[in-house]
């Protein structure tokens, strides 16, 4: 969601990041967790803390 509401692209935060942009779509998805690292350098990016991006509850679904 932060990444769409500031219009940026998988291959640009993957750029940033320092990872393959598929890794991005992934994390989005679900089908990966990131390491302690790697979280801590996303919401770094992002420029919020890191509850804010990384939860152990499921996020609600938009609309919900």
């Amino acid at each position: 969601m932060l990444r769409a509401e500031r219009g940026v692209s998988r291959r640009q935060l993957a750029g940033a990041l320092g990872v393959h942009y598929q890794t991005v779509g992934y994390l989005e998805r679900g089908e990966y967790s990131p390491s302690l690292h790697l979280a801590l350098r996303i919401a770094g990016f992002f420029e919020v803390p890191v509850e804010v991006v990384f939860s152990t509850e499921p996020f609600p679904r938009i609309g919900q």
